[in-house]
């Protein structure tokens, strides 16, 4: 009568083994396999090194002087040698057997040579070419012994001077034999070095010279065989006997620690390190560059906002609502939810009068206004909408109006192509400086100012257009390693459009300016391919033996 299955998760337990048990043998057939001595089992390649340590210790039980040598023992017991090597090798570090490293080098043919010693030297074979034609224009001579053996062979026999050239008689250069009898003598001396895989017992040997030259042109090489001579060692037994190595639950209830012999353990060994968190690149430069800004009295804004409206992406910014970037193939919009659901009223009818009927000396753009358009939510496109919501907050704090200086890093979205410089999402760092009648003359001190500190000092500054700033510039700097000068950022003044709905007063300036974080990464680490240094394909390795971002 079987026994009463426990209650609970222990019987849940007993009737999943069992029912596994019934599955394997109705796998098997009608045969009923059992399965509960597998624990003991010891694994075959386990096996296989004990028995192999086991005819170490043999071969060396006839006497105290007793040794051999592992490649000579390999061969007798027909196992592999490196095999063997292993087996002594853990003998050794329990002090069973001594072992002394000795090498043995023997010459045999390489694949080529194997192919001269079957077939002929090039040499021989156009010599024999030219022979059995009685002559042969050189431009026959591939066709007859292939393009290698001509290529090779022609010049090798003209040096042994084999062969004559002169003109033949249609004026084309041909071939004739210049010295009978000739034998083929590389392909004899390489003959006995063909198929050595191991050392001959008797090895040929070859003048020096000729040696020398055969190993020159890649016929012969030479193979070079470790092995030991292996004696008994200070514990030698007949009989391994394991050391454990820890102490376990089984071993405190049966008694057996009593007597095993353990392991020593090595209180000095250093332990593996931990391996830690790394900053990316990026983020390497990112405080490098808030350091250098805040060093020049810039405060940060809050940029946690990635999804934005596109009243404060564009609209604020007098972008019309018109203009290209506005479209799906430059903007990532938001499916849900789709539209924004607040803004400031007074400032949103302020912002529309402006793009359609203008002010502050502007006629403005002149176009229909949606409020739809403006409602619509996208990943934001520039940290220039924190901007404007920075600058807006200042023209309305209570006590009115005092001068800023703030700064952004943080991350944008553009439904860009991507290639190794250019991403969907990428890192935008922005100043800007807000103050009574700034210039921009102000302005570029400001971008010197902050280059310098990064290491770049010569600047040029070219006129360009941005929907939002006007005057506009773009910042270029020499690239040392390129030896060219590249676009490294851009800049302007905010437009008075922009500025006047915000209730900034009419004597109020912004001067901003801004580059990616990625290029200033890239030439600082010396990488080409945007996709190594940000996203899915980023190089872990890279990233964890960056050095420290320091700029001069």
């Amino acid at each position: 009568r079987a026994p009463a299955l426990p209650a609970g998760r222990g019987r849940h337990q007993a009737l999943c083994a069992a029912d596994a048990t019934s599955a394997r043998a109705a796998r098997c057939g009608d045969v009923a396999i059992d399965h509960s001595d597998t624990s003991t089992k010891k694994p075959a390649h386990k096996s296989a090194k004990m028995d192999l340590e086991a005819a170490v210790l043999g071969a060396l039980a006839a006497g105290a002087d007793a040794s051999f040598d592992t490649f000579a023992q390999a061969k007798a017991l027909g196992v592999n040698h490196q095999q063997l090597v292993g087996a002594v090798k853990s003998l050794s570090v329990d002090g069973y057997v001594s072992a002394d490293q000795a090498s043995t080098t023997w010459l045999c043919a390489t694949a080529e040579g194997a192919a001269v010693a079957k077939d002929g030297s090039p040499e021989y074979r156009v010599y024999a070419a030219v022979r059995d034609a009685d002559g042969l224009a050189v431009s026959a001579l591939e066709a007859a012994v292939g393009k290698t053996a001509a290529k090779v062979g022609l010049g090798a026999a003209m040096r042994e001077k084999w062969l004559s050239k002169a003109p033949g008689a249609d004026g084309a250069p041909a071939l004739a034999v210049a010295k009978p009898d000739v034998a083929d003598a590389t392909r004899r001396e390489l003959e006995p070095f063909v198929g050595l895989a191991e050392p001959p017992a008797t090895p040929a040997s070859l003048p020096a010279d000729r040696e020398k030259q055969l190993m020159r042109r890649k016929l012969l090489k030479r193979e070079t065989l470790k092995h030991f001579r292996v004696a008994r060692g200070a514990a030698y037994s007949a009989t391994r006997q394991r050391k454990v190595a820890d102490l376990t639950v089984e071993a405190l209830r049966d008694g057996s620690w009593k007597t095993a012999e353990f392991k020593a353990y090595n209180y000095a060994s250093v332990g593996a390190p931990v391996s830690g968190g790394y900053f990316q690149p990026l983020l390497k430069v990112r405080a490098e560059f808030r350091k250098i800004l805040m060093g020049m009295g810039f405060e940060e804004m809050p940029t946690s906002k990635w999804v934005e409206s596109s009243f404060w992406n564009f609209d604020a910014l007098f972008q019309p609502q018109s203009h290209p970037a506005r479209d799906a193939h430059d903007t990532f919009f938001v499916k849900e939810p789709a539209s924004t659901l607040k803004w400031p009223a007074d400032y949103y009818e302020r912002v529309k009068s402006m793009h359609v009927s203008g002010g502050a000396g502007s006629i403005g753009h002149r176009c229909p206004f949606k409020e739809d358009e403006a409602r619509k939510q996208i990943l934001r496109t520039h940290t220039t909408a924190v901007s404007a919501r920075m600058l807006y907050q200042l023209a309305n704090r209570p006590g009115g109006f005092t001068p800023q200086k703030y700064f952004s890093i943080d991350r944008v979205f553009r439904n860009e192509t991507m290639d190794s410089t250019h991403l969907c999402e990428f890192h935008q760092v922005e100043g800007l400086v807000a103050d009574y009648d700034l210039n921009l003359g102000n302005l570029k001190c400001i971008i010197r100012t902050f280059f310098a500190e990064i290491g770049i000092t010569q600047l040029r500054f070219k006129p360009a257009f941005n929907p939002y700033t006007e005057p506009s510039m773009e910042v270029f700097g020499y690239h040392p390693d390129l030896k060219k000068w590249t676009e490294i950022g851009n800049s302007g003044i905010f437009r008075p459009e922009m500025l006047a709905p915000m209730g900034l007063p009419p004597n109020v300036r912004v001067i901003a300016w801004g580059l990616s974080l990625e290029r200033p990464t890239m030439i600082k680490y010396r990488i080409s391919n945007i996709r190594d240094l940000f996203g899915h394909k980023a190089d872990l390795d890279r990233t964890r033996a960056a050095p420290l971002c320091v700029f001069p």
